[in-house]
């Protein structure tokens, strides 16, 4: 083919050079120094295919920030800084929905609801999970090859974008501005809106510039071309057929499609799988609630299309950030485990999973992600904060005996740093150096705690970069792990076990200092974790902290904020307030996420006119409690302001 270099030459030309023995003179031209070794291997793929080293740049940006992940895949079965798919074998798996104890409804008016169908892995592939065969086609690189070497990995991906751009009729320009068709074909997006909004990223990244240091250590930069304006006209020589964004609640930077879950009537009075509503006319919209899937896409959107089981508002695609939306936002979708939280929230679910350390996000699905919650945030003012941008590891079980139950995705591997800069709110220091307030905030790539059970029980996972740090009962990293009284159980490094961490953007009052620790009030008690100045763990912050108000010598927690009895009618049955097994002691601090109002949505018959919102006098403060958020009463605390 035009443009395609012979096997031996790629072997020769690219592979020995770049990944070979060490150069005898580093720095030289035919010798690139260790760390600059991919930039090189970028450059030698753009000669060889005659592809822009600009494009090439952004687009191995958007699938993987450069990075190898050691050879691993991601959760789509991706390999390598150009995320060539290969994913044969990385689909397999049930949706966590139907794992454990938890009642994703969480509603104690109802039964609880324990769905079992699973996800399962679709019998044929689509062309967006099997781009490495294709790339090992064009390149004649054995498939081992564009997986473990990054150099390999980038030619396989510059052979293919030159094949999109001979596909969609056009040259192979040196001017980047010329291969917006390519760029899109290159997402393995099967509609053009979906390409589009990819290749906008790409161009976005093009014009912006980017340089940053990879997992292995690779010094990689694109020099910004602020100039760059992309022929977005090609893009009908795609062939890619139009979007479905019909009836979708979605920015426009955004590409949805509407996948309703069904609101269907079945069996003995029962009905599926969400609730109507009104919202946010009837209940403010107060949450967004983070989730993984568990599942590849194709299962998991089988599985919502399922009146017999659960919902959510949004899934969204690992290889190109293609959004569904399932459940409109005036509806509560049946997905958090706590009904308090379902009814002021929005699910999104990102196809992932928690477990598997090195089966990585793309940045595609995080910018797709962080654009729609821009948007939802903006629409419904929701505070972009880790208080109201939950994951579903940080909603509160309702009542103790669920606690245990609550499920934990979507985990330690969730890049929360890189996920808030990109929501335009990154996590920062807000505070003075003596501040009585911490915002959690490691370094994701260097921040490596030991987890174990990511495959077999008690079992070391691979070490990975976290978003989160432990937590011990001493300064002293031999001292034990922070317990978790409601949960009963002995903490665990465990990948599920939330007895013991802090996450990045979490906020917490000080409660202590001691050389290079800092301590903080968590769950009732004082823990410790390292902190030291030259690689801190905490930025301090200003915030708000509740503490038990004059004489008493403790305050009751709360999973979930109902109104008191007497704000019931007499054809809603009253709903429990019971606290949970954990107390706020005098003399302990927790940082304030917001005020709300005792509030309960009745909605357990399919006919919605019998659905109200119930709200009573009572206010609550939602607080930073441990790993998980709580509520106490306004009435029994005092307020206070950390600077």
């Amino acid at each position: 083919m035009r443009g395609s270099p012979t096997p031996a030459l790629i072997a020769g030309a690219l592979l020995l050079p770049l990944l070979g023995a060490a150069p005898s003179a580093a720095g030289t031209p035919d010798a690139p120094a260790a760390a600059d070794r991919l930039q090189q291997a970028f450059a030698e793929a753009s000669r060889e295919y005659k592809v822009p080293q600009s494009v090439l740049l952004g687009v191995s940006y958007l699938q993987s920030r450069w990075d190898g992940h050691g050879g691993a895949p991601s959760v789509t079965g991706g390999y390598g800084p150009m995320h060539l798919t290969d994913a044969r074998t990385a689909l397999a798996g049930a949706s966590h929905h139907g794992e454990g104890a938890e009642d994703p409804r969480g509603d104690d008016a109802r039964a609880a609801l324990h769905p079992t169908a699973t996800a399962a892995a679709p019998t044929t592939l689509p062309a967006r999970l099997t781009t490495l065969p294709r790339a090992a086609e064009l390149t004649g690189l054995s498939p081992e090859a564009l997986r473990t070497d990054q150099a390999a990995n980038v030619a396989g991906g510059a052979a293919l974008l030159a094949a999109a751009q001979r596909a969609a009729g056009e040259p192979l320009s040196a001017d980047p501005a010329d291969w917006y068709a390519a760029v899109a074909r290159f997402s393995g997006a099967d509609d053009s809106g979906t390409a589009a909004a990819y290749a906008n990223d790409v161009y976005d990244v093009i014009r912006t510039g980017e340089a940053r240091t990879t997992d292995a250590g690779q010094r990689v930069a694109l020099a910004a071309r602020p100039g760059t304006a992309p022929d977005t006209a090609q893009l009908p020589r795609t062939g890619l057929r139009a979007g479905s964004a019909a009836g979708t609640e979605c920015p426009k930077s955004v590409s949805c499609e509407w996948i309703p879950a069904p609101y269907e009537e079945f069996g003995d009075g029962d009905y599926g799988n969400h609730d109507l509503g009104n919202r946010p006319a009837s209940q403010r919209i107060r949450y967004i609630v983070v989730h993984d899937t568990e599942g590849a896409w194709d299962g998991v959107l089988n599985l919502v299309q399922d009146p017999t089981y659960v919902s959510w508002n949004y899934t969204l695609r690992s290889t190109d950030g293609h959004i569904a939306q399932h459940v409109k936002a005036k509806d509560v979708a049946w997905h958090a485990g706590n009904w308090y939280v379902n009814a002021n929230s929005i699910g999104l679910e990102h196809e992932g999973f928690l477990a598997e350390p090195d089966a990585w996000y793309t940045e595609a699905m995080y910018r797709s992600s962080a654009r729609l919650v821009r948007y939802l945030s903006a629409k419904y003012r929701i505070p972009l904060d880790r208080q109201h941008i939950l994951g579903h590891d940080n909603v509160p079980g309702p009542t103790s005996s669920t606690v245990p139950g609550m499920h934990t995705d979507p985990g330690p591997y969730w890049d929360w740093r890189h996920y808030f800069r990109l929501l335009g709110a990154p996590v920062a220091q807000t505070g003075g150096k003596h501040s009585g307030v911490v915002t959690i905030r490691p370094d994701y790539d260097t921040n490596q705690p030991v987890y174990t059970g990511c495959e077999t029980a008690g079992t070391p996972c691979a070490a990975h970069g976290s978003s989160e740090v432990r937590l011990y009962t001493d300064h002293d990293v031999n001292a034990p792990l922070v317990k978790d009284i409601g949960l009963g159980t002995t903490p665990t490094t465990g990948v599920n076990d939330l007895s013991s961490r802090v996450s990045t953007g979490q906020q917490y009052a000080v409660a202590d200092r001691w050389g290079d620790w800092t301590a903080v009030w968590y769950l009732g008690q004082k823990a410790w974790f390292q902190d030291p100045e030259r690689h801190p763990a905490s930025v301090p912050a200003r915030g708000k902290t509740i503490t038990p108000r004059e004489g008493l010598e403790s305050v009751p927690v709360y999973g979930r904020a109902y109104p008191e009895a007497g704000a019931y009618p007499a054809d809603v049955p009253v709903q429990a307030v019971s606290p949970l097994k954990y107390t706020l002691p005098k003399g302990q601090k927790y940082v304030v996420g917001d005020k709300v109002p005792g509030e309960y949505y009745y909605a357990v018959t399919f006919d919605e006119s019998s659905h109200r919102v119930v709200r009573g006098s009572d206010l609550y403060y939602e607080i930073q409690y441990g790993h998980r958020v709580a509520y106490v009463r306004a009435a029994d605390v005092s307020v206070a302001t950390a600077k």
